[in-house]
């Protein structure tokens, strides 16, 4: 409709977003539904809601009020129903939301609204989450606390803290609770139980006017608490946020206890909008990679086999257990190495961090100490690397074996490598050793994730923080979000839920990161459809890709960039030339400028294997073409600022050694170096074009200091380029004349002689636009405005001096303020200068004058 009544066939993503959040109602369901004020780095954000967020709440509350009660349809309530919202969409945001809009709905603000999560540091992370919507929650731990809070009539914010009936952090194994497991292993468990299995709740209140959200519901949402808290209140609205796909065997059972979904937002949608980034996945040594479930004959042959059989046997003896083995500190230290080497070539450089998910909390403590001194046996290699090696660049980096890459960006990267810090957060017992304490402190933990979610580097010292690495056996796979965090390192068996859940620790944006890299050293990625197929398809769709599918998109998005230049034209990247002039059009510049940064974002998280080789040549000629155009047009943004630091340094290397340092601007028409730079070009028309930029460029810099003079410049050039065509040698010499009109501050058709002090002249030629317009006013007039623009510049210089911050964002209503003024000064004015509408205006350019005049004015 909205199409229909532009005139156009398709609304551009702009215009959709335009017409969807700026209709009436939807702004202001926005504005007091979906909003928030939050902490964030020290300082309060404004936060608006996400579609999928807008869309989800909007789709629950009208289910909610027209939907059947259980009394009303016989059976099941039909209120309710399952919101699936992939890993770091903020589905913690989306229950606020809903608990705002719900509590100013007439027959939805009487609701007890009960919030049930089976993990602590989901609670209080959405705990504090909730505390944005305006109301204090209660937090329940206990099953008797549950049952109180429940009972309570009227309305209310209630959380509900339900702990497993195991801790697989204890779980030496590393197995995770199945129906197979051992009798004595089962009753042990129950034992732990917070209740009694099989001893349902009586009804607690039979109200239908509570809302049980049941969060992470693909994986809680059948245990026998949650069935009997439903039970307790059969009468309940029941909706399951889960973050992950149903299982397809418990689809059937999903929807018997919640209902239909109310909203899906799936891996591949949150890829697309940017919300997350993709999961790249890497196999690594065979000695490590070990399929879940294989004999222990299985598990010796793959991770011995350089043994005789005499030794195996004597191994077998030693280590009885797949779990024993998986925990040997020969073999730990041996992934520790391994894992430290892949770090500092892909990882470090870029500054991410990184996650070791343990096989059970005994290697989770080993890879501690590990890590600790592999990282030492790799900085001990690395300053034994000959001077050559030390010296080698990208290109030749990438045709080095692994090991000998590792040790030369170790070199590279030495100081902050040699400060890398290593943590392990795992769960404690009471038969720990003493050892264990300073990991399986809960107090502890916060501060080291608070530290692990800083970055390693920062303009600022106290917000950066060496910690590098985490290491964990199950703590931190669910509710973490950091996004500094750039791999997992995957050592134990993880499948179905876990799975998705814990490779969604790299999925989250922030930092420039392009895509997360999950590590397998157990086999999990060998066996990924074995791991997820418990899914439907198109559930999971998106949710991994291997590294080595990089390869092909590398080249697709390589010939992209390429095609942009040939579609003009051009034959080789040879003829730099040909190609800066083939980039004339802002429109071709803007999509090389895109598909560039697309091309060197893959090309930076292949490199350095030796899959890359292939397009670093063109990589560095293309960086080349970008970095003329840019010193040449002057609007293209700096490619290091944005693309990751394995390619920037290959590229910056090239473009430095052929005269062009990327680091500094483009060269300005009154800057020193100007005349020098033109004279390198090749010929008049290189020339033309690079006088003709460097103006544009002046005026983009000034327009707003003094709009009609640079309007005018602008419009004289266009004049220029249009009367003498392609004759450009006689371009040249016109442009020449302009460019030394700019220099000497006279313009030869600028009204200069307005006889008043330098800072008064770009306001009053703006009086004299919007006065007079093109007419040319009488002397007594002239010096009317002139007596007029003197008051007003120095009401401005006034204010200005005495409010040196006015055009913080913090200080809206003194920019209002000080338009005020403005304007009532000039309606005082008699006899009338402008009318009030011509006022209004007037008022409003001469404090876009003043803004973009700002040090300047102040200096005087």
């Amino acid at each position: 409709m909205v199409a229909e009544r532009l005139g156009k066939a398709k609304l551009s993503e702009q215009e959709r977003l335009v017409a969807g959040m700026l209709t009436p109602d939807h702004l202001l369901d926005l504005v007091r539904h979906f909003m928030l004020f939050m902490p964030v780095g020290g300082q309060t954000i404004k936060t608006v809601c996400r579609y999928q967020q807008y869309r989800a709440v909007n789709r629950t509350v009208p289910r909610m009020k027209r939907g059947q009660t259980r009394l009303e349809h016989g059976e099941s309530d039909q209120r309710g129903g399952i919101v699936w919202h992939t890993q770091g969409s903020g589905k913690s945001l989306t229950m606020v939301f809903l608990v705002r809009k719900m509590r100013t709905d007439t027959q939805l603000r009487r609701f007890k609204i009960i919030v049930v999560t089976d993990r602590k540091d989901l609670q209080n992370q959405l705990a504090a989450t909730a505390t944005l919507s305006g109301e204090l929650p209660e937090v329940a731990s206990t099953i008797e606390g549950v049952k109180a809070l429940a009972r309570r009539r009227g309305p209310g914010l209630v959380f509900a803290t339900i702990q497993k009936y195991r801790n697989p952090e204890q779980d030496e194994d590393g197995s995770t609770s199945s129906a197979s497991e051992p009798p004595a292993l089962a009753k042990a468990a129950e034992k732990r139980a917070p209740y009694q299995v099989g001893k349902p709740f009586e009804v607690l209140n039979p109200d239908e006017s509570i809302l049980v959200l049941i969060d992470e519901a693909h994986r809680t949402q059948a245990g026998d608490l949650h069935a009997n808290l439903l039970a307790g209140l059969p009468n309940c609205v029941r909706i399951g946020f889960t973050g992950t796909p149903i299982i397809m065997g418990d689809k059937k059972r999903t929807h018997e206890i919640f209902g239909a979904f109310i909203d899906k937002y799936t891996i591949k949608e949150a890829e697309a909008d940017g919300a997350t980034v993709p999961v790249l996945y890497e196999g690594r040594t065979a000695r490590g990679a070990v399929k879940d479930g294989a004999s222990l004959d299985g598990l010796f042959e793959d991770l011995f086999r350089d043994h005789s059989q005499d030794e195996l046997e004597l191994i077998k003896r030693k280590y009885a257990t797949k779990g024993h083995i998986l925990d040997a500190p020969a073999l730990i230290a041996d992934k520790a190495r391994d894992i430290l080497r892949h770090y500092v070539t892909h990882i470090l450089p870029n500054g991410y961090k990184a996650q070791v998910v343990a096989y059970s909390r005994l290697a989770a403590v080993r890879y501690f100490h590990a890590l600790d001194t592999a990282r030492n046996e790799l900085l001990a290699e690395a300053d034994a690397l000959p001077a050559d090696e030390k010296a080698l660049d990208d290109e030749a980096l990438c045709q080095r074996p692994p090991k000998l890459q590792a040790q030369i960006q170790a070199w590279r990267y030495r100081n902050t490598l040699r400060g890398l810090e290593f943590a392990a957060i795992i769960s404690g017992s009471n038969n720990d050793p003493a050892e264990w304490k300073s990991w399986t402190d809960g107090s502890k933990h916060e501060h080291l994730i608070q530290r692990f979610k800083k970055p390693l580097k920062h303009e600022q010292v106290g917000k950066a923080d060496p910690l590098a690495f985490l290491i964990v056996k199950s703590m931190l796979l669910t509710g973490f979000d950091a996004p500094i965090e750039g791999v997992m390192y995957l050592d134990r068996p993880i499948r179905e839920a876990e799975l998705l859940q814990a490779i969604a620790r790299v999925n989250r944006t922030g930092f420039g990161k392009r895509c997360g890299i999950v590590v397998d050293y157990y086999g999990v990625a060998n066996h990924l459809r074995e791991a997820l197929a418990a899914y439907a398809d198109e559930d999971i769709e998106g949710a991994l890709s291997s590294i080595k599918d990089e390869v092909p998109v590398l080249r697709d998005r390589h010939l992209r960039v390429v095609d942009v230049l040939r579609r003009q034209g051009i034959e080789s990247l040879d003829d730099v030339e040909a190609c800066l002039t083939a980039l004339e059009s802002e429109k071709v510049r803007a999509e090389f400028a895109v598909k560039l940064k697309a091309f060197l974002d893959t090309l930076d998280t292949v490199l350095p294997r030796p899959e890359g080789l292939p397009f670093v040549k063109d990589a560095k000629r293309l960086a080349y073409i970008h970095a003329r155009a840019r010193g040449r047009y002057k609007d293209l943004p700096q490619l290091g600022k944005d693309v990751g630091a394995k390619v920037r340094k290959l590229i910056d290397d090239h473009v430095i050694s052929l005269g062009i340092d990327p680091k500094i601007p483009p060269i300005q028409l009154t800057d020193a170096d100007f005349e020098k730079q033109l004279s390198r070009s090749v010929n008049d028309r290189a020339k033309a074009s690079e006088m003709e930029h460097a103006i544009r460029s002046h005026v983009r810099k000034h327009v707003d200091e003094d709009p009609v003079r640079y309007r005018k410049l602008s419009e004289r050039l266009n004049e220029l380029l249009k009367a003498f065509g392609e004759q450009w040698d006689q371009l040249v010499a016109q442009l020449q004349k302009l460019i030394d009109e700019l220099r000497s501050g006279q313009m030869s058709d600028d009204n200069s002689s307005l006889d008043v002090p330098e800072h008064y002249a770009p306001f009053l030629r703006t009086l004299l636009d919007v006065v007079c317009a093109d007419a040319t006013p009488e002397p007594a007039a002239l010096l009317r405005l002139k007596d007029v623009t003197v008051d007003l510049v120095d009401l401005l210089v006034d204010e200005l001096q005495s409010h040196r911050d006015i055009w913080s964002p913090r200080k809206r209503a003194a920019q209002e303020e000080l338009a005020g003024q403005l304007f009532d000064h000039l309606m005082r004015l008699r006899p009338p200068l402008v009318t009030t509408d011509t006022a209004g205006v007037l008022a409003d350019r001469l404090l876009d004058q003043a803004r973009a005049s700002h040090e300047r004015l102040v200096q005087l």
